[in-house]
C-alpha cells in the first residue's frame, strides 16, 4: 500500500509538471502571436478585415502594456476601398468618401484586458443632396482589447430612445452636447431629424446587414494642451444576414480623437470674443447717446432701428444662456457672455429706446402720468410681442434661417428711410455707424464662416459674403447721408418742395433787425448767407439758428414748430 501511494504521488507530480509546462507554452504562444489569440467577430477564413488589420499592427506595441481609456469623440474620414460601391441592397450610396464622427464610451469589465465599448458612428456625405437626409447614424457596441490595441464592434439594433449604461458619457460630452444644441437652434428640429433618419436609405440597416468594424488603436504625440490623443484606423464590413453577398463594399475608417482641452479653449475664446464685442457696443452706445443728448437730436433717431438691435441682443442673450444650461461644464463662460448681452439690451438699449420715444412725443409729455404710463405700457407690449413672435417665426421656418437672419440684420434700413422722410441732419455719429456694423457682423461670421468653429456648423462662404455686403451697403448709405445730406442719392425732380431758410424777403432799409439768440445786429443786405428767415418771418443769424434747431425745432421768438433745414 505504501508503494502504491508513493507511486500515485509521483504520477500526480509528473502530471502537474506537464500541465504547468503546457500552460506556460500556451501563454508564451499567446503573447508571441497576439493575433491568433483574438476571436474574430465572424468565423470566416481569409477575412479581408483581419488580414489588413493585423498586418498593420505596430511592432512597438509588444511587451508590457498600459491601459488606455479610449472614451471620447473621434473625427476623421471614410472611403470605399473599391472605386465603385458594388452594393445590391443600397444602390443609392454613390459617394466614395466623406467625413465621419465617432463617439465612444469605454467601461472596464470583469475580464482583465477587455473593455466594453458602445457609441455612435456618424457618416457625412453618404448620399447625394437629392435625398435631403443629411448624414447616416449607426449605433455600435463591442469590445476593446487594450493589451493588443484592438477594437471590435458591431451594429447595435437597440430601440430608439432607450438609454444604455454608456450613454451617460454621450449625455455629458460637451462636444456632443454642443453639436445637439447647434443642430436644434441653427439647423433642424427633433421631429425633422427623426423624419430624416426614418426616410434615409440606410434606415433599419442593422436588420438586414451585419455591420462589423475592426480597428487598430494607436497613440498620437502629446499636444500642447496635454492629455492623451488616439487614432483609429480600421475596416468596416457588412455581410448580409441572408448570406447573399455583402450589403456594401468594405470601407476604410480613419479618425483621431478630439482634444477636449482644445475644444474647451475654442468655446472659451468665443465667449471672450462675445464679451469684448458687448463692451465695444456699450462704448458705442454711450458715444451715440452723447451725440444725440438733446430732444431735437434724439427725435432724429429711428426707434425701429434701436429696437431691432435690442431684439438681436435679446436673442443672443437667450441663446448663450441656453447653451450654458445645456453644456454644464461651460456654464460660466456662456453665462458671462449672456450677462454682458443682457446688460447691453436691458440697460443701455432700452434706455435709449425710451429717450427716442420721449423725444418723438414732445406734446404728450404734459398730458399727465396716466397717459404716459399707458403709452409706455403699449411700447413694452409691442417690444415683447415682437420678441416672442420672432422666436416662433424662426422655429416654424427654421429651414429659411439664413434669409431670416438677412432680414434681422437690415437694422440700418429704418434709419435710412427716416432720414429721407424727415430730411434729418446727422442723426447718427460716424463712429457708431462703423463700430456697430463691425461688431454686429462678428458673431454670425464666426458661426457661418469660420471653418474651425466649435459649434460644428459647415461654413457657407457665399452667404457670409452676402451678409457682409448687405450690412456694409447699409452703413455706406448712412455715411453718405451724414456727409452729403439725407437725400443726396435721390433725384431732385422727385423730391418734395422744401422750405428754404434763405428765401427772399421784402427788405426795409430803414428797419434794423436783431438776432434774438445772440442779441446782435443782422446784416440784411442781399445777397446774404448770414441771415436765415423762419416761416413766421423772424430773422436770425445762420449759425445761431442752426445751433438752436439742433436743440429744439421751434422758433425762438414765437415757439412755433420749424420745418427741417
Amino acid at each position: 500500500m505504501v508503494c502504491l501511494g508513493s507511486e500515485m504521488v509521483e504520477r500526480l507530480e509528473l502530471w502537474f509538471v506537464k500541465w504547468r509546462i503546457a500552460f506556460g507554452c500556451c501563454v508564451f504562444l499567446l503573447f508571441l502571436s497576439p493575433v491568433m489569440g483574438l476571436r474574430p467577430l465572424r468565423d470566416k477564413t481569409g477575412s479581408m478585415g483581419d488580414e489588413w488589420l493585423f498586418s498593420r499592427r505596430d511592432e512597438s506595441d509588444s511587451g508590457p502594456f498600459s491601459e488606455w481609456n479610449i472614451t471620447g469623440t473621434y473625427r476623421g474620414s471614410w472611403k470605399f476601398l473599391d472605386t465603385t460601391n458594388g452594393s445590391s441592397k443600397f444602390p443609392d450610396i454613390r459617394k466614395t468618401n466623406g467625413n465621419s464622427v465617432i463617439e465612444l464610451a469605454s467601461t472596464p469589465t470583469k475580464i482583465t484586458g477587455v473593455h466594453y465599448v458602445q457609441g455612435v458612428v456618424l457618416f457625412h456625405d453618404v448620399f447625394d443632396k437629392e435625398y435631403n437626409v443629411g448624414g447616416s447614424q449607426i449605433r455600435i457596441e463591442g469590445v476593446y482589447i487594450w493589451p493588443f490595441r484592438q477594437l471590435r464592434v458591431v451594429a447595435n439594433s437597440g430601440k430608439e430612445g432607450v438609454l444604455n449604461p454608456g450613454d451617460d458619457y454621450l449625455l455629458s460630452n460637451p462636444y456632443h452636447l454642443l453639436g445637439i444644441f447647434s443642430s436644434q437652434v441653427l439647423q433642424e428640429s427633433s421631429p425633422d431629424r427623426t423624419w430624416r433618419r426614418k426616410s434615409s436609405p440606410l434606415h433599419d440597416m442593422e436588420k438586414h446587414c451585419n455591420v462589423e468594424i475592426a480597428a487598430q488603436v494607436s497613440r498620437l504625440p502629446s499636444s500642447k494642451h496635454g492629455g492623451d490623443s488616439f487614432h483609429l484606423e480600421g475596416l468596416m464590413e457588412s455581410p448580409s444576414v441572408e448570406d447573399d453577398g455583402e450589403c456594401f463594399s468594405p470601407l476604410q475608417l480613419n479618425a483621431s480623437s478630439v482634444n477636449v482641452e482644445a475644444y474647451y479653449s475654442k468655446a472659451v475664446n468665443y465667449t471672450l470674443m462675445v464679451t469684448f464685442v458687448s463692451l465695444l457696443q456699450v462704448l458705442l452706445l454711450i458715444r451715440q447717446m452723447e451725440h444725440s443728448n438733446t430732444q431735437s437730436g434724439a427725435a432724429k433717431v429711428s426707434i425701429l432701428m434701436v429696437g431691432q438691435q435690442a431684439i438681436i441682443d435679446a436673442y443672443l442673450c437667450l441663446l448663450h444662456l441656453t447653451a450654458g444650461i445645456v453644456v454644464e461644464s461651460l456654464f460660466n463662460a456662456f453665462a458671462t457672455a449672456a450677462f454682458f448681452k443682457f446688460v447691453v439690451f436691458s440697460i443701455f438699449e432700452m434706455r435709449y429706446i425710451l429717450v427716442v420715444w420721449k423725444a418723438s412725443r414732445p406734446l404728450s409729455n404734459g398730458e399727465g402720468w396716466e397717459t404716459m404710463r399707458r403709452e409706455l405700457s403699449a411700447l413694452y407690449r409691442r417690444l415683447s410681442g415682437i420678441l416672442f413672435a420672432g422666436i416662433l417665426l424662426m422655429y416654424e421656418f427654421h429651414y429659411y434661417l439664413k434669409p431670416i437672419l438677412l432680414l434681422v440684420y437690415s437694422f440700418w434700413i429704418p434709419q435710412i428711410i427716416t432720414n429721407v422722410v424727415r430730411d434729418s441732419r446727422k442723426p447718427l455719429h460716424p463712429h457708431y455707424i462703423i463700430g456697430m456694423t463691425v461688431t454686429r457682423l462678428a458673431i454670425p461670421l464666426y458661426i457661418f464662416c469660420c471653418p474651425d468653429n466649435f459649434m460644428r456648423i459647415e461654413p457657407d462662404q457665399r452667404w457670409c459674403v452676402y451678409l457682409t455686403v448687405f450690412v456694409g451697403l447699409q452703413a455706406a448709405i448712412l455715411l453718405l447721408q451724414h456727409y452729403l445730406g439725407s437725400r443726396c442719392f435721390i433725384p431732385h425732380q422727385i423730391l418734395p418742395e422744401k422750405y428754404s431758410y434763405y428765401r427772399r424777403f421784402a427788405q426795409d432799409t430803414s428797419h434794423a433787425a436783431d438776432c434774438v439768440i445772440c442779441m446782435t445786429t443782422i446784416d440784411l443786405s442781399p445777397p446774404s448767407n448770414d441771415c436765415m428767415v423762419t416761416p413766421c418771418d423772424h430773422f436770425f443769424h445762420s449759425v445761431c439758428l442752426q445751433r438752436w434747431m439742433d436743440i429744439k425745432m421751434e422758433c425762438p421768438t414765437c415757439r412755433r414748430p420749424l420745418p427741417p433745414a
